[in-house]
Order: C-alpha cells, then sequence, then structure tokens
C-alpha cells in the first residue's frame, strides 16, 4: 500500500511524492484524508529548518498534525469506525520516512483510538481547526488557571484563544495585534496595537505570538501575582529581566501539548453553538500545488490559515 504525502526531503525543500504505508493492524483504521492545515508554528520551523530539537525529528518527514477524513477501512477490532468522518492528529505509518507529525498526505492509518469522529455540525474543511481549538482550550484548562484578560497575537491560535475565552463564560479579553492587517475579524473582543494600550495590571496575559524576547514587556504589563502563560512555540530561548518579576511575584506557565479531553471539550462547545471556527481558514489550495501553498502559509501575513484540499488526489 502507498499514498501520495508532503514531503520535508530538508529545510525549504518540500514536495508531493509517493510513498510506502505500513500495513493496518487490527486495532488501526484507515483514513483517505480530505483536508489538511498548515500550521504556521511548527511546521513553518520544520520547513526552515529552525525547529529546535525534537523526538523523532529529521528529514526526510511528513508533516502534518491536523487532517480530517473518511474512514475507509479498519482491522478486525475497529471496523464499528468504518464510515465516520475523524480527526486525525497525525499519523506515523511511512515505510521509506519518518512520520513527524505524518498528517499530510492522501490516506493515513493510524490506531482507533487516536482519531475522533467530527461533529454533524462541524465542516469537514473547518475541522482542520480542531487541533489548534484544543491547544487553546489546553491552555484555558489548566489547574488553577486564571482566564487571559490580554492575548498576545492575533492569528487563528489567538482567535481561537479569545473566542474560548468568551464561550468558557469568561470576560472578553483585550488583544494585542502589531500587524494592521490582522487587527480585523474579532467576534466580541477588542483587538489593539499594544503602543495604544496603558494598562499595566493584566491578572493574566496570554502570549501565543511566538516571541521569544517578548517577555520584559508583558512584565511590566502585569499585575502582582500576575501570570504569564507561553501557549505558542517559540524557537529561540525566552528570557526576562529579573527584577521586574521580582517586584510582581510573577508566575510564568506553560501550556503543553492539548490532550484528549480538551478535544473534547471543544466538541461540545460546538454542539452548544457556544463556540464557532467561521472565518478562520483564509486560503485553501490544491495538495498537488503543496510547495506554493506552505510559501504562501508561511510568508503571507493576510494568511491566517491554509488548508490543503486532497480530495482529487489519487
Amino acid at each position: 500500500m502507498n499514498t501520495l504525502a508532503i514531503v520535508m526531503r530538508a529545510p525549504r525543500e518540500l514536495e508531493l511524492d509517493r510513498v510506502g504505508l505500513n500495513a493496518p493492524g487490527d486495532d488501526d483504521v484507515v483514513v483517505d484524508v480530505q483536508f489538511s492545515g498548515v500550521s504556521a508554528g511548527t511546521e513553518r520551523l520544520l520547513w526552515s529548518g529552525r525547529m529546535p530539537p525534537f523526538p523523532g525529528m529529521g528529514y526526510p518527514l511528513v508533516p502534518g498534525y491536523e487532517s480530517v477524513g473518511l474512514v475507509v477501512d479498519a482491522g478486525a477490532s475497529a471496523r464499528s469506525r468504518i464510515g465516520e468522518t475523524v480527526f486525525v492528529p497525525g499519523a506515523n505509518c511511512y515505510r521509506d520516512v519518518r512520520g513527524l507529525f505524518g498528517g499530510a498526505a492522501r490516506r493515513v492509518i493510524t490506531p482507533a483510538r487516536r482519531v475522533s469522529k467530527v461533529n454533524e455540525q462541524t465542516d469537514a474543511q473547518e475541522a482542520v481547526l480542531l487541533a489548534l481549538a484544543a491547544t487553546a482550550q489546553h491552555a484555558l484548562a489548566a489547574r488553577d488557571a486564571n482566564a487571559p484578560e490580554l492575548i498576545v497575537g492575533h492569528g487563528a491560535l489567538g482567535r481561537l484563544l479569545a473566542r474560548l475565552t468568551i464561550a468558557n463564560g469568561h470576560a472578553a479579553p483585550t488583544v494585542w495585534e502589531l500587524n494592521p492587517t490582522r487587527r480585523s475579524g474579532a467576534k466580541d473582543y477588542r483587538v489593539i496595537d499594544p503602543a495604544e494600550d496603558e494598562r499595566r495590571d493584566y491578572r493574566a496575559i496570554y502570549d501565543v505570538s511566538g516571541d521569544a524576547d517578548i517577555l520584559d514587556e508583558l512584565l511590566m504589563r502585569l499585575a502582582p501575582r500576575g501570570e504569564i502563560v507561553l501557549a505558542g512555540f517559540y524557537d529561540q530561548r525566552p528570557n526576562f529581566s529579573f527584577v521586574p518579576a521580582f517586584m510582581r511575584e510573577a508566575r510564568l506557565r506553560v501550556a503543553a501539548e492539548w490532550q484528549p479531553e480538551d478535544l473534547a471539550a471543544v466538541q461540545e462547545l460546538i454542539a452548544q453553538k457556544k463556540l464557532t471556527l467561521d472565518g478562520l481558514i483564509t486560503h485553501c489550495r490544491d495538495a498537488a500545488g503543496a510547495d506554493e501553498a506552505y510559501r504562501t502559509a508561511f510568508e503571507d501575513p493576510s494568511c491566517l490559515k491554509m488548508v490543503l484540499d486532497w480530495r482529487t488526489c489519487s
């Protein structure tokens, strides 16, 4: 068995190629992918060669962990899943290349327990955003977490974090965005240039900018005993001056990878019509044009979210 997949041969060397697949086991499902998202964080670092050392890292690799597709076959223990539209958070099913994170392919094979059925209320294309939404939910759902009063960054993750803050019953946050073209599209919260904000008593600041040099600025905006949450991904070492942190008795928290319960919570909020995923996908390209699509995703500031359409690939 084989499939078409996005293969990163080396930094900035990407192509659509046919790769071999491992045979499915009794507990596996075979998914024909319809759409996959391009991550502007993790995949940008893989594409540019700036990804910090990471378990399983190495080229050539198949990227991607935001795939949605139809279960077309399954092992003996997973036959009941056939026919489901599912979200696939990546796969490690390839014979000749690394599966980090392995979701950007026309067909993937993965354990049935790793895929989640997509709610009927969720459009298949928009469902690629479930991983980002679950990432935001994970940051919010940590034990003793304070909801964000300030979010730094109004990309797709920042927008989902703001929407989820409101969907979970918290007050609408303020969002900082340096790029004027990204300040539109807010839903019941305000987006401003940081230079216009005079507030210096935020109790919880969530940074999704990926800017490792921003902590000193955020510390100056923090209330005493306030919390800064690093909810993005950083390719440089974050650092900060100790004295402002000491004076405020600041807390620093890193939000890690989302868990299945975060995805379930997001799906429930969508089913209850408290959360929508609309307006976040700005670009969609046929998977055959993957090289141009990835460059657009990483180099065009108007691109919030790029989605690849696999339905015409065979």
